[in-house]
């Protein structure tokens, strides 16, 4: 089978997305790549597609179990051998299926990197024909990177002791220039085809809100989504198990993940997730490389995350199907102080000296002053997340909050100076909340306590609410014109360049939302279902029944069956026969002799044979 014939045999598609055929095309004539994909964009079908037309074993390498898992799962389904190793499998397990991927039972094998190092491992590849090593999330080769893992290093050694050099292909969602050069020196990539296809997922949209209070939006967002799977992360455990508690309560049908929890208790919440027994997560940031979920129609920041990288990465999760999906991140001023801590308080890597921690550490803080900037720039949000990574957007997008909001810049110099007269006057020995009860003149025992009452600032700023003071503490802080203290109490003092305020060197002002500014919610398709008619949405659901009914008889997740998108596509051409059911995308050979029939007599029954319009214009 030539690569167009693989591609709809196998996976159901009639043609490539962006940037996936010049990579399949360098594969299959012998060259390296490098692939820089955004999440969704396809990347695993630039090495399963060549994988299924070259002569021998294709290794891919990632260090995530649920990846391996899921990926097998998925391949399997549409009927492709492969296999994974890893923790997860007994030296029995492992053995067994050396052998039968010595006899030529798996095309596609799975591997840890810590695997690389064994005896076994090392035996059987030294035994077979290995014709592509994969490397997938390969920005954790990189120390620049988000997500450095000293096990990748292991990769380099293996591939030199292979008896013949295979090709060598990486992919990764998100790289800066620097991580993108450092992969392909320290891969040793040869003559590498490099792709960007652009980070760009215009299918998310981007929204920053700043509620008084987050549990209530989260609530309510949960409430106008209830058929949607979604993921919420926070910052901390505490966090995640707080609102876990708070969902629970009002019957939301939520599970959660993070490090804290027993293995057996995380495996159980992520299957729960994906197999839409419980459609809410929520989690720490351990949770989601590696899940291919493909209908995850909204991702909710509880906290903002540390890094733009992370943020873009974790919200890519929305959406992988290409149909509409909303990340939305809940930013308060306290979102900040909580990232610095966590960064500063995070543990020592030994294989990294002191000045490598150190300038480690500076990027860190560069990264958070970054995301600190998305959280509260009055531009368009996709342009700066693009203009981050290194790509130019001149258009506003109009798919984000800042563009669908009527905002304008309000000047905030004057209440700026009197900040920084407060915090001169109590010597930087109070945090936020000390500093804008003061200035606003709030009525608190533990004001009185501390003596505010006494200070010349006290109530200045009554005209301003306690938040809105907050506010500009925050911009300010993001600006370098203060400074919080690393620790739990966040005390901040003034910095060097606080004097260019004082002396009208510097002006300050924040983002507001312009006062005829109307709240109407803007409608926004969050499911692939919104774009039919009653009618259509009636067949939809029938064809969703189905496919859960069939994915517990599977035992696999119900959008391994088929996707929302691929039920959307059934719903709007009716197929009735064989021929039309293989036109639908993502239906290929072996989807449809596994499953075509029971789709098509579940539409056959609700048009009675016949077609009608069940789409949108």
């Amino acid at each position: 089978m030539n690569k167009y014939e693989t591609l709809k045999n196998y996976f159901g598609y009639d043609s490539f997305r962006e940037g996936q055929e010049h990579l399949i095309d360098a594969i299959l004539s012998g060259r390296d790549v490098l692939g820089i994909m955004p999440t969704g964009a396809g990347k695993s079908l630039c090495y399963q597609v060549p994988a299924l037309m070259l002569p021998g074993i294709t290794l891919v390498i990632s260090p995530l179990i649920s990846l391996m898992k899921d990926q097998v799962q998925a391949l399997n389904q549409a009927g492709v051998h492969a296999a994974y190793l890893n923790s997860s499998l007994t030296e029995r397990q492992m053995t067994k299926a050396l052998q039968l991927a010595a006899q030529g039972q798996y095309r596609i094998i799975y591997v840890a990197p810590e695997r690389l190092e064994t005896w076994e491992f090392l035996d059987f590849a030294s035994k077979v024909t290995i014709s592509m090593v994969t490397v997938d999330e390969a920005h954790c080769i990189s120390q620049w990177g988000q997500d450095f893992r000293p096990s990748y290093l292991k990769i380099v050694t293996f591939i030199r002791r292979l008896p013949k050099r295979p090709v060598v292909s990486a992919f990764t969602a998100t790289a800066t220039e620097t991580v993108k050069n450092d992969i392909c020196e320290v891969l040793q990539l040869k003559r590498p085809k490099v792709l960007v296809t652009g980070f760009d997922r215009r299918n998310l949209y981007f929204g920053v809100e700043t509620p008084p209070s987050k549990d209530a939006f989260t609530m309510d967002y949960i409430r106008q989504h209830g058929r949607d799977s979604g993921i919420i992360y926070c910052a901390t455990r505490k966090n995640v198990d707080q609102l876990y508690e708070k969902l629970r309560k009002k019957k939301v049908p939520v599970t959660r993940y993070h490090a804290g929890l027993s293995a057996q208790e995380r495996q159980g919440s992520q299957d729960d997730f994906i197999y839409d027994r419980k459609p809410v997560m929520v989690a720490t940031n351990a949770f989601g490389m590696g899940i291919d979920k493909s209908d995850v129609r909204y991702v909710i920041h509880y906290n903002m995350p540390q890094s733009l990288e992370n943020y873009y990465q974790e919200a890519g999760r929305a959406g992988r199907d290409g149909e509409p999906a909303e990340c939305i991140l809940l930013f308060s001023a306290q979102d900040i102080m909580i990232a610095k801590f966590l960064i500063e308080n995070r543990e020592d890597n030994p294989d990294l000296d002191s000045r490598e921690a150190e300038k480690i550490l500076a990027r860190d803080e560069e990264r958070l002053r970054a995301m600190s900037y998305y959280c509260m720039t009055q531009e368009c949000l996709r342009r700066y997340i693009l203009n981050y990574f290194g790509e130019e957007m001149k258009e506003d997008c109009g798919n984000c909050s800042c563009c669908q909001k009527d905002y304008e810049k309000e000047d905030v110099t004057a209440a700026a100076v009197s900040v920084i007269e407060c915090i001169r006057q109590c010597r930087g020995r109070f945090g936020i909340n000390v500093i804008a009860g003061t200035l606003s003149g709030a009525n608190r025992a533990k004001l009185r306590e501390y003596g505010m009452e006494e200070l010349p600032s006290f109530g200045v700023l009554k005209n301003l609410s306690e938040g809105g003071i907050k506010e500009i503490i925050q911009q300010m802080l993001v600006m370098g014109y203060l400074i919080a203290s690393s620790d739990r109490y966040a005390l901040i003092r003034t910095t060097k360049e606080a004097d260019e305020i004082m002396d009208g060197r510097q002006r300050i002002s924040v983002r507001k939302l312009k006062k005829n500014h109307s709240e109407e919610k803007i409608h926004r398709h969050t499911h692939a279902a919104d774009s039919l008619t009653g009618r259509g949405t009636e067949l939809f659901e029938i064809l969703r029944g189905l496919r859960t009914e069939l994915a517990k008889e599977a035992g696999v997740p119900p959008y391994m069956i088929f996707s929302d998108k691929t039920l959307t596509d059934m719903c709007v051409r009716q197929p009735l026969n064989r021929a039309e059911m293989l036109e639908v995308s993502g239906v290929g050979e072996n989807k449809y002799e596994r499953f075509g029939e029971q789709f098509m007599d579940k539409i056959t029954r609700f048009s009675k044979g016949g077609k009608e319009k069940m789409y949108r214009d």
